[in-house]
């Protein structure tokens, strides 16, 4: 959420229309957003007016009563300012509420470093870890490997579920329970960061927290009858584990590496990556998450990515990091890194991580603050997050980058002591 003292000052409001501008984002609920920011200070002032005026007459009055005079004309003067008082409240209230409902759908300003661009072609190649895996012979995509070497199956989840669901067997299942342990194992003893399985259902309130709520709401699976939602992505509950506090300045950062499986409706999606493991309505994640300093936001975005590079240079995947434009970042960014694995199969770069900076736009959402050590105003903090990585698709990269003419696929390895001491999937 934006700050709403933007909206009182003339040249934050021309700065955050060229934003919105340069985002692609429709300026008419901004624009209302001002008025009713306006119309709000007109109310409330009118309504501070009439409340210092009942005070005054309402001493008056005592004074009257006390000397034994008639009040009676005052009295029915205050009757009736109480009703106009009483309107006034009413009408600063309504405003204010119709202010709010805006403000939470209004993205987040771009950073100054952000390139200006509509589109993901507008995005810059930051870095280019790997040469792009060649083979002598044509590559296969990933479901075409699972399912010949039978650890993948496809159609006994479309009977038992749907589409876009998967059973993982075998080796298959053994190395995403493998992958999910060497990032959490990596974030939390090389990179610090705090250990945690979240609730993997949480309430309307924490989707409205960070940003889901209520633009977002058909992209989520809600549990018949009741405010609880399965989860997006990890950075719903860890975000919100905080909501509503007061940290202390000496306490941040707070980093936290979480996992859970992830839901999403995958809503406005038909028709791309129905094949495979890509886009699934389930799938699992580990999440790399923290609270930081607002000064410190900027460094920590770069070494958050970072670390979820790591895991790509330990799996020894080809990958790029893309910083994303203007128009392609997420609603709640100011800043965003992308990291794209190389996919031998499509032939192609495909996003494994998205790495965020939302300076305090979440936390305004969730009213997370800490307090200066130097006593003065509590301050709202800076969140951040990004995947660490995305498991399924981690599996993917590895299915095609290792494997092989025969059919068979190499096991990175980082990952062969996780699963027993086998060096190969055949």
């Amino acid at each position: 959420m934006i700050d709403l003292k933007l909206l009182e000052k003339p040249e934050a409001v021309e700065e955050y229309k060229k934003a919105l501008a340069n985002r692609g984002a429709n300026a008419d609920v901004f624009n209302r957003a001002v008025e009713l920011s306006q119309q709000r200070k007109i109310d409330l002032t009118k309504a501070e007016t009439e409340k210092a005026q009942l005070n005054k007459l309402s001493a008056e009055i005592g004074k009257l009563k006390r000397e034994g005079q008639d009040a009676s004309a005052l009295m029915a003067e205050v009757d009736q300012l109480k009703q106009r008082f009483k309107m006034s409240e009413e009408n600063a209230a309504t405003v204010e509420a119709d202010l709010h409902g805006l403000l939470l759908v209004i993205p987040n300003k771009p950073h100054s470093s952000v390139p200006v661009g509509s589109s993901e072609k507008e995005n810059k190649v930051v870095s280019t870890v790997g040469e792009p895996t060649k083979f002598s012979f044509k590559a296969k995509e990933h479901f075409e490997i699972g399912e010949k070497l039978g650890i993948i199956d496809f159609d006994r989840a479309g009977k038992t579920t749907g589409a876009r669901f998967s059973f993982l067997k075998g080796a298959a299942a053994q190395m995403e329970r493998s992958l999910i342990q060497l990032m959490m194992d990596v974030h939390a003893n090389e990179h610090g960061y705090t250990e945690m399985i979240p609730p993997f259902i949480v309430n309307d309130n924490s989707l409205l927290g960070t940003g889901q709520f209520p633009k977002f709401k058909e992209d989520v699976f809600n549990l018949a009858g009741t405010n609880y939602y399965l989860i997006p992505t990890a950075e719903v509950p860890v975000t919100n584990y905080y909501n509503g506090e007061t940290l202390l300045e000496t306490d941040l950062p707070k980093s936290f590496c979480a996992y859970s499986p992830c839901f999403r409706s995958e809503a406005g999606s038909y028709g791309k990556d129905t094949k495979g493991l890509i886009r699934q309505h389930q799938f699992n994640k580990v999440e790399l998450m923290t609270f930081c300093h607002p000064s410190q936001s900027q460094e920590v975005h770069e070494q958050l990515t970072s670390h979820a590079e790591k895991i790509l240079t330990l799996l020894g995947l080809p990958y790029r990091k893309m910083l994303l434009c203007t128009g392609d970042m997420g609603f709640g960014s100011a800043k965003t890194y992308d990291l794209e694995v190389w996919l031998p199969g499509q032939n192609t770069y495909r996003e494994i991580s998205s790495c965020s900076n939302f300076e305090d736009f979440q936390a305004r959402r969730a009213n997370i603050r800490f307090k200066p050590k130097d006593g003065g105003k509590p301050q709202f903090v800076h969140t951040l997050n990004g995947s660490g990585l995305a498991v399924g698709r981690t599996l993917v990269a590895i299915l095609e980058n290792y494997q092989r003419e025969d059919g068979s696929v190499a096991i990175p390895k980082v990952l062969q002591n996780y699963m027993g001491g086998k060096t190969e999937i055949k």
